[in-house]
């Protein structure tokens, strides 16, 4: 089943009134979307549409998880998802544009897709930074990618001084600064390409 009708609901013939709809998001739904940082996921939709005379009022909540990487240490960390929001869908004759607060559907269309409206409300619901709890990421990759503090490296450098005659330290000393910036340069560029930003395939 595709996508879009996967997280369709049909509303034609429905009466007046509540009705409730569910929908389980898994891996397929950010597969969607070729930027995507979410890797992986469940996580249930429960929808409560509220059908009046001229226009649909939705009531959403999503609860689960998805996994992403962890900003700490890069590996694979599953994030809570606790969303609700609400979600009006009008009639219209002229044509608009989803703009992420109101859905607009011609008078003869008799569903409505919520897949781009259940992908955005996962989204906006991750938390600026993303991390395992404290003690769970990865010892391995923290001693990797763990920064030398300023304090640390005057130290060093003072060390050093003391044995200016030893050139074997000057050159550890040397090697550790290339090592701290080129690590420093990988993280950066881990980190750019897990924020690239969230657009949907063409």
């Amino acid at each position: 089943m595709e996508e879009a009708q996967r997280y369709s609901i049909v509303f034609k013939g429905l009466k007046n009134g509540h009705h409730e709809f569910r929908f389980a998001v898994d891996k397929s739904l950010f597969e969607e979307y070729e930027s995507s940082e979410i890797k992986d996921g469940a996580c249930e939709v429960v929808v409560d549409l509220d059908r009046g005379d001229t226009q649909l009022m939705l009531m959403v909540s999503i609860s689960g998880h998805v996994v992403v990487a962890c900003d700490r240490c890069l590996e694979d960390c599953r994030i809570p998802i606790d969303f609700a929001g609400e979600l009006p869908v009008k009639f219209s004759d002229e044509v608009h544009e989803y703009d992420g607060e109101v859905i607009w559907l011609l008078p003869g269309e008799d569903r409505v897709d919520l897949k781009q409206y259940i992908y955005e409300s996962i989204v906006l619901s991750l938390p600026y930074q993303r991390v395992h709890p404290d003690g769970e990421c990865n010892p391995e990759m923290l001693e990797r990618f763990r920064i030398i503090s300023e304090g640390e490296f005057e130290a060093l450098e003072r060390k050093a001084a003391s044995h200016e005659h030893d050139g074997g330290e000057w050159a550890k000393l040397a090697a550790l600064r290339e090592r701290m910036e080129a690590d420093e340069e990988k993280t950066a560029t881990k980190r750019d390409a897990a924020g690239d930003s969230k657009a949907p395939k063409e």
